[in-house]
């Protein structure tokens, strides 16, 4: 049985190695790499990190708005299809990535496993959104990384398709743990932070906003300046570098889990940062009114807060008890996914 998994972007990196190290030895799966981030720092440094297999095919597809990005994904994506015919697809989360190949898999009559299923921020406005609830409604076999994730599947009446086998992130985050505590420091008075979602940054007056907020922070904020922030910044004419602000370079995997360790917390629009954010006890503010990771808010590690309107306190130094692990499984949801798709 040939299982090829599709990924584009950095979250999808670090979900597929999980899949490839359980496979290696008992299933025949391959990469094939849309190329919807190529900078080095968010796609080729991943794969060294995690040790994943060179892609068997690069799109290179690149940036570009959501319609055009999608097309050029899904054409790439259904001519390497016919050329590979492979008996499943496997996409991960909620990216033009994930949509485009679910729709080319789909047309043409492949089977389509997505891992992430069910995440729901009933937020339409969210590109991510329409993904998440398209892939679902297409995909022939949904794994819900939590029990609220297979909920929702449920009562969009997905259940038979669906099964709840835990969050794969959870094995690639404590395999690089594992590396990564030995060369850490102590923590100390910064914040790491990330800003790239659209709706934080394609409107002038938002973005300048975010940015004024920023840097009223009485620690250093350490912003890790996605490709999208800069463009919007330059385009907006926004000065970064302002009052506790210093703009850092996208950072590889292994740099931004050692990066959350040695702060006192996360600033963060991103949904994998928020889970990693808590994974390794860090407190988070999220720049958005809603949050597809609803376990993150328990005890008050991360806190919704799109107008950062907390910046000005020491809002990191709240007492909060002790994060749930199981809330993302048993730390074996790889395994699960390849021995339901080999049935």
């Amino acid at each position: 049985m040939r299982i090829i998994s599709i990924v584009g972007a950095r979250p999808q990196f670090v979900k597929v190695a999980p899949l490839s190290w359980t496979s290696q030895g008992k299933y025949e799966h391959q990469i094939i790499h849309t190329g919807q981030h190529y900078d080095p720092e968010l796609s080729s440094n991943f794969f060294d990190e995690l040790r994943l297999p060179e892609p068997i095919k690069n799109l290179y597809s690149g940036s570009g708005s959501h319609g055009n990005q999608t097309a050029r994904i899904l054409v790439g994506v259904e001519e390497t299809l016919l050329d590979l015919k492979p008996d499943w697809i496997i996409v991960y989360g909620d990216t033009n990535s994930t949509m485009a190949a679910t729709l080319a898999a789909s047309k043409l009559g492949i089977r389509v496993a997505h891992v992430e299923a069910g995440l729901r921020s009933f937020n339409r406005l969210m590109p991510e959104e329409i993904n998440r609830i398209g892939t679902d409604h297409l995909s022939d076999l949904l794994f819900a990384p939590t029990l609220d994730a297979y909920k929702n599947l449920e009562i969009e009446g997905l259940a038979k398709r669906s099964l709840l086998v835990g969050d794969v992130m959870l094995e690639t985050l404590t395999y690089m743990k594992d590396k990564i505590v030995n060369d850490s420091l102590a923590s100390s008075e910064k914040l790491f932070v990330t800003i790239h979602r659209a709706e934080n940054t394609d409107v002038k007056e938002r973005l300048l906003s975010i940015v004024k907020r920023l840097s009223l922070s009485s620690i250093p904020v350490l912003v890790h300046a996605h490709p999208r922030l800069l463009k919007k910044a330059e385009e907006f004419q926004i000065d970064l570098e302002i009052g506790s602000i210093k703009i850092m370079k996208p950072t590889s995997y292994y740099s931004t889990l050692k990066g959350i360790i040695e702060s006192v917390g996360v600033i963060t629009d991103s949904g994998g940062l928020q889970k990693e954010a808590y994974l390794l006890e860090r407190p988070c503010l999220t720049v958005r009114s809603e949050t597809e990771w609803i376990e993150t808010l328990e005890g008050g590690w991360n806190q919704l807060d799109p107008d950062l309107v907390q910046i000005e306190t020491t809002w990191w130094e709240k007492t909060r008890p002790p994060i749930n692990t199981k809330l993302y499984g048993d730390g074996n949801a790889s395994q699960k996914i390849l021995d339901a798709i080999n049935l």
